[in-house]
């Protein structure tokens, strides 16, 4: 069951030459994901020759034009292909006003439904498979940070231990391994706890961008298998980060250590930083948590399910 994030931006304020703005995007079972959609995202979907039409559900952290420009033109885009299901937006409530008023003044023609869901912090989409969160961040406009939960999987089903109880292959196997109790024609009653394993963990992403630091970010991102998190600034600059509510590379890897993340990856780099220097970052960052990993636009990692 593949898990894949991709990062297609990982510039703050600008685009520049190899550096697009802020987005990313999960892959799960052919379902595809978007958190933010700065300019340049359709590049990135086009150059990773991701199939951004199966794009059902877009999380924005905030109204800054680094995380919403790309967004009209992928509305136009995704007019272009036979669509028969809704593009749903999350995002802060001026989410709504800014889409309808591209929709109006670039009189867009759109042949599929829209929805856009104001968020408020909590549970704010599920399946029986995986759910969304969203928590508040302290920014300079109201931003919101997600996660994404996979939820625990039905443990491994023992054909030894059903074969022990007699129980005869076929659909009283099927119905255990779905959770159900089964009768047999003798009368007892079998649990599935008797020929199911413990439930397995799903994976979790966890996506922070524009955001002063404050402790409580770890509980929100805890246990994370992939931490994507802006590191904005370096930490001699802590003081230009806290005037502009952004966080220095050091506090991210601060929230990566507190919540035991698995991995972060860092994102979001000043433009006044070339990518040679983006390394310093790296290297505080790595002096507090040292699974921090240097993300690059059109990187992709792959997450595993967890080992039983």
């Amino acid at each position: 069951m593949n898990f894949e994030i991709f990062v297609l931006g990982t510039s703050g304020m600008m685009p520049l030459p190899g550096r697009f703005l802020t987005s990313a995007l999960l892959r799960r079972e052919g379902e595809l994901f978007l958190f933010d959609c700065g300019e340049g995202t359709q590049v990135t979907l086009k150059m990773l020759n991701l199939k951004w039409k199966k794009i059902n559900s877009i999380f924005i952290s905030h109204m800054h034009a680094d995380h919403v420009t790309g967004l009209p033109g992928i509305l136009m885009l995704s007019s272009q292909v036979e669509r028969d299901t809704p593009l749903y937006i999350y995002g802060p409530r001026k989410l709504k006003e800014y889409i309808e008023a591209n929709r109006r003044i670039l009189d867009m023609y759109i042949n599929y439904e829209i929805i856009v869901i104001p968020v408020e912090p909590g549970r704010i989409f599920e399946t029986d498979e995986y759910f969304v969160e969203a928590f508040e961040l302290n920014h300079t406009k109201p931003c919101l940070g997600y996660s994404f939960i996979e939820k625990e999987r039905p443990g491994e089903f023992n054909p030894e231990a059903a074969a022990t109880l007699g129980i005869p292959r076929g659909p009283l196997w099927g119905q255990l391994q779905k959770g159900n109790t089964v009768t047999l024609e003798d009368g007892r009653e079998i649990h599935p706890d008797a020929v199911m394993g413990l439930p397995r963990g799903g994976r979790k992403f966890s996506y922070v961008t524009d955001s002063l630091y404050f402790p409580a970010i770890a509980e929100h991102v805890k246990d994370a298998d992939f931490f994507l998190c802006e590191g904005m600034f370096e930490n001699a600059l802590e003081a230009s980060a806290v005037e502009k509510k952004h966080m220095t590379a050091v506090q991210a890897a601060r929230i990566a250590h507190d919540a035991h993340v698995k991995k972060m990856g860092l994102f979001h780099y000043s433009p006044r930083y070339t990518d040679k220097e983006i390394k310093k970052l790296v290297e505080e960052a790595r002096a507090v948590f040292p699974r921090t990993i240097h993300t690059r636009d059109r990187m992709c990692f792959t997450i595993p399910l967890p080992q039983d």
